[in-house]
């Protein structure tokens, strides 16, 4: 969830933004903090750099619209924007990057479009989708897990490389860098191996990616407390779990040696931080409660498509923004009707 409403032509207003805003930065600490522990300081470099890129960008712009910054910094979005970009991006990313990524998203995606709430796209997303694009290598170049790594990079080696692309004398990019689990089984999968050759490699964990299983287990944590706050219903984070779940597990029961689990597809990639923060935004989602089933159901659906066909191996950020061109003709087809006609709804 990476916008709050202040008013929007097709979404309700919603008091306290900045305490729900606040809520979803509080349920993100689980899955950074397990982000840094897997993969070191990277993340947290970047969220700090982002932070600091999106309160800059979201001035500027109030400043040119002639408004007082303050009114669209008080609300906490342009952090959490900056905290679910910079959660999603390689821990290594180069900061110029992360900047190009920011402006794109705090100055096109939500400004250009009026401010919070009327963004018709995820900002984070459409700001990782267009350097995903635009930059393929630095955004799919991932450090290794810290446990299968001989030289750990820590905090200043960490900031060497986000600043000035270099690493240490003592060290190579080749010796610290790994594919991501998910890329890895669609790199052998394509060289003719199977499903158990494939999880003999290190980058395989017990039910998903080594090391990703404990970043979703993380995000899992955070967006269960988002439920219990109720800054979020269980609708869109349940029904895209068990969409990609349920498709995951037809294609493996068919044939397990080319089809991953459906446990390796929920704790691998950005599943969880999908589910929970991202397809759960209250602007760019559905706000009927059938609508958001469907929206649910078809994000998990594309998930797994673009997984085991597409060209990028994680396919959350694709899946999320070709939804949120389709939520406002979803919400059109699933309003409930006028009490007393006869018709009810979940």
């Amino acid at each position: 969830m990476s916008q709050a409403i202040v008013s929007s032509p097709h979404v309700p207003r919603l008091n306290r933004v900045d305490r729900v805003m606040a809520e979803v930065l509080v349920g993100l600490i689980p899955g950074v903090a397990a982000l840094t522990w897997v993969f070191g300081w990277g993340t947290l470099i970047n969220i700090g750099l982002a932070a600091c890129f999106a309160v800059l960008a979201e001035s500027l712009v109030m400043l040119l619209r002639r408004r007082s910054p303050w009114t669209a910094l008080r609300d906490l979005s342009a952090l959490v924007t900056a905290a679910l970009f910079a959660s999603a991006v390689p821990p290594s990313l180069p900061w110029w990057l992360t900047l190009i990524g920011i402006l794109f998203a705090i100055v096109i995606v939500k400004q250009l479009y009026g401010g919070l709430g009327y963004n018709p796209f995820n900002p984070a997303m459409a700001a990782y989708v267009f350097l995903l694009v635009s930059y393929p290598v630095a955004m799919t170049s991932w450090l290794a897990p810290m446990d299968l790594v001989h030289h750990p990079l820590g905090f200043s080696e960490s900031l060497q490389l986000i600043l000035s692309g270099t690493l240490p004398a003592n060290l190579d990019w080749d010796a610290i860098s790994s594919a991501t689990p998910l890329d890895h089984l669609r790199g052998r999968l394509d060289l003719g191996q199977t499903i158990d050759q494939i999880a003999q490699d290190p980058t395989w964990g017990i039910i998903g990616g080594h090391g990703w299983e404990w970043v979703n287990l993380g995000f899992l944590l955070g967006g269960l407390y988002l439920l219990a706050r109720r800054v979020i219903t269980w609708h869109i984070p349940l029904v895209m779990l068990a969409s990609l779940a349920l498709w995951a597990t037809l294609f493996w029961a068919i044939d397990p040696q080319i089809h991953a689990s459906p446990w390796f597809h929920l704790f691998s990639g950005s599943t969880m931080l999908g589910a929970f923060f991202i397809a759960t935004d209250p602007v760019t989602a559905c706000t009927t409660n059938r609508g958001q089933l469907v929206f649910g159901a078809c994000i998990g659906l594309i998930v797994y498509l673009i997984r085991s066909w597409g060209g990028y191996p994680d396919a959350i950020a694709f899946a999320v923004l070709l939804m949120n061109i389709a939520a406002p003709t979803i919400d059109y087809y699933t309003q409930p009707r006028v009490f007393g006609h006869g018709s009810t709804h979940l």
